[in-house]
């Protein structure tokens, strides 16, 4: 019993250490409330991001945002708002490519990672946006959910897919592996799931070998912390700009993540923003 207590007071203090760490960024002067249909949040933007910083004001100030919808949510993910086509948007409309007419590059903090209450921007996928440029006024809200080490560590290898699939095309390629190459093909050509199976095995084991030695991309301790306690969106880290975050109304996020919602992830009942500049 008292053993249990110590160690939630341990893992408690921990974590006040982690996050004074792991985010160390300075806020900027002004603090951002969105007003919506289901609660407000207050938002307070990082200088370590200026040109997305400056652009959100800009809007915000502007009264862009104002009547616009929170058009997609998912439920232990995110909350994303900001399409201009949602302002009138009919009931069930598809939205989401609505945008401006220009892109502001990525910015990407490492200190920063997706937990729970993030602001982030939203943009399009890599194959037409290698660069991972953002949106000029789509956004999302991290909701996210508490981890796992192994889900952790699966979320690593999805973010470092692209050095995996080099490190087994690099294997395969290999002279002294070409029996075994071909032995895939074969087993492909004859649906030999069984065969197939065994050869994974020894490929996987051999890109796993090669992965361990090889630069890639890991969770900072601090981070990993985070999201095993406070939760978050792990695989979105180094993908998207992340450029504010919630100092109130957590819990707005989460009763707009648990509205219904149709086939596309829009709501079924109109989340209407109004955004402005309170200090």
């Amino acid at each position: 019993m008292i053993g249990t207590y110590l160690k939630r007071i341990i893992l408690s203090l921990s974590l006040i250490l982690v996050i004074k760490q792991g985010f160390s960024q300075t806020f900027s002067k002004e603090t951002i409330l969105i007003s919506t249909t289901l609660g407000n949040i207050k938002i307070r933007l990082f200088n370590e991001t200026p040109l997305h910083r400056d652009n959100f004001l800009k809007l915000v100030h502007e009264h862009f945002y104002d009547s616009l919808l929170f058009h997609r949510v998912i439920k232990d993910f995110m909350i994303q708002g900001g399409d201009p086509d949602s302002k009138h948007a009919e009931p069930a409309k598809l939205l989401g490519d609505g945008d401006l007419s220009y892109t502001i590059p990525a910015e990407f903090v490492p200190a920063l990672c997706h937990k729970k209450g993030m602001l982030c921007a939203a943009r399009n996928g890599d194959d037409v946006n290698p660069e991972k440029a953002s949106s000029a006024c789509q956004f999302y809200i991290v909701q996210g959910k508490v981890r796992t080490d192994e889900d952790l560590d699966a979320y690593e290898k999805r973010i470092n897919k692209p050095i995996i699939t080099k490190i087994k095309d690099n294997i395969l390629n290999k002279p002294e592996n070409s029996a075994l190459k071909e032995k895939i093909a074969t087993a492909k050509k004859e649906q030999n799931n069984d065969s197939l199976m065994v050869y994974f095995k020894i490929v996987n084991k051999l890109v796993d070998e090669e992965y361990a030695k090889t630069p890639h991309y890991t969770f900072p301790p601090e981070h990993r912390t985070i999201y095993k306690t406070i939760g978050g969106t792990p695989h979105l880290d180094s993908q998207y700009t992340i450029f504010g975050e919630v100092i109130e109304g957590l819990e707005v996020i989460d009763r707009i993540a648990d509205v219904g919602k149709n086939k596309d992830d829009r709501p079924l009942i109109d989340i209407r923003m109004w955004v402005k500049v309170i200090e």
